[in-house]
């Protein structure tokens, strides 16, 4: 996939976006690597406790939902493209780093550095794209391409991760992780051969960034619509935790179904996330994607409880059907979360705003898997049903909620 230049799209930005574009799908192929092996190398190379390494992973989750907003007010204060350029530099430092880890005070600081620099990352990436171009529906497109291409490299480097399971050596844990490293260093070396973004107008300029941050928090409206857009973020976390412990502990189906379905996600998103995107190219239009989603992420929890106890044809149909009102409902959220954020971020302000969209996403993650875990360990098919309710009171709302920030824009 490239960018295309339109009239919205000079050539010059069509080179800076395509640049982007390659640098995310080769820092996504580490990123495939990196997730496949992680727990391996902390627990049987560095032979540190599961429970250090939750604690860390806490930690780190706690400081990068701190981290969004001021690591997007930065970029608006400086430069997207240079603040970019540091975090990834920062965070394959940090990745080389775990090389040199020894100890578990070690291995905490690296994975804050590395992990909490995450969701700003993603922030100012988007803010990065956003100042690029003006009109939201290049944005849209832009934003599509990078997740199309992000899901393919993921693909890619988990099938070199389970290559490096494989072989289950030191050596080979030591050498993913320096190519990780390295393909950080190529994201940051592309990133700087994007252009810069067009200076703003005086008007649209703000004087520190501090006050931006405060801004973004300080607007509730916005602050509102990501928080309840968010919820529906529990749809990674839905096939990621919830599916495979359901699967495993409540069916008696295979548990390579639950791989199935993550492949029918990944082609699905790979082929479907660009023309979803045209569903929320504006706020309304986004709104309702949206509070679509949240149907048919519910249905799909509703045929998933169904499932329980059951074996066979039918209940492995029935998985497949949730798996595509699932995929529905990804596709649905991912195009209505970045409508929603960016139709309605002010200017001026938009690494700190995607900042708060970014926050917003990683506090639903944080809960995620114990939402899940819990749910369904302690209700059962109930838990689907108590998901489902929660997907249900989302998608009502966020319409009406949308409207009213529109009203104060």
């Amino acid at each position: 996939m490239v960018a295309v230049a339109s009239p919205e799209v000079t050539a010059p930005v069509a080179v800076g976006l395509r640049r982007l574009l390659w640098g995310r799908g080769v820092s996504a192929l580490g990123d495939g690597l990196w997730f496949t092996i992680w727990a391996l190398y902390f627990t049987r190379v560095l032979h540190l406790a599961p429970a250090i390494v939750g604690v860390g992973m806490a930690v780190a989750g706690g400081a990068g939902l701190a981290a969004a907003v001021p690591l997007g007010a930065l970029a608006d204060r400086f430069s997207p493209r240079v603040i970019l350029i540091v975090v990834t530099a920062v965070r394959g430092a940090a990745m080389a780093a775990y090389l040199l880890v020894h100890a578990a005070w070690g291995f905490v600081l690296v994975t804050v550095v590395f992990v909490a620099l995450s969701n700003g990352g993603t922030a100012v990436r988007t803010a990065l794209v956003a100042a690029l171009v003006r009109d939201n529906d290049a944005r849209l497109a832009a934003l599509g391409r990078q997740r199309v291409v992000q899901h393919v490299g993921y693909a890619a480097g988990a099938g070199l991760g389970a290559v490096v399971q494989s072989v289950d050596r030191p050596g080979a844990y030591v050498l993913a992780i320096a190519a990780n490293a390295a393909t950080f260093a190529v994201l940051a070396a592309m990133t700087a051969a994007v252009p810069e973004p067009t200076v703003p107008l005086r008007s649209e300029r703000a004087p520190r960034s501090g006050s931006n941050a405060r801004a973004a928090l300080a607007d509730r409206p916005y602050v509102t619509v990501m928080a309840v857009s968010a919820v529906l973020s529990l749809c990674w976390a839905m096939l990621s935790t919830g599916l495979p412990l359901w699967i495993s502990h409540s069916t008696r189906l295979p548990l390579s179904l639950s791989g199935a379905v993550v492949v029918i996600s990944s082609v699905g998103i790979a082929l479907l996330q660009l023309p979803a995107n045209r569903l929320a190219r504006t706020t309304a239009s986004a709104a309702r994607t949206g509070s679509w989603a949240g149907v048919a992420l519910a249905v799909a929890c509703v045929l998933l409880a169904a499932t329980s106890g059951g074996g066979g044809l039918l209940a492995a149909a029935a998985v497949i059907t949730a798996a595509l009102f699932h995929l529905a409902g990804e596709l649905g959220y991912v195009a209505a979360g970045w409508g929603l954020s960016v139709s309605l971020m002010r200017e001026e302000a938009k690494g700190a705003y995607q900042g708060v969209s970014e926050a917003a996403t990683a506090t639903v993650q944080i809960a995620a898997p114990a939402i899940f875990t819990t749910a369904l360990g302690a209700f059962g098919a109930g838990g689907w049903l108590l998901v489902a309710a929660v997907f249900l009171a989302v998608a009502v709302p966020l319409p009406a909620l949308a409207r009213r920030a529109l009203r104060t824009r």
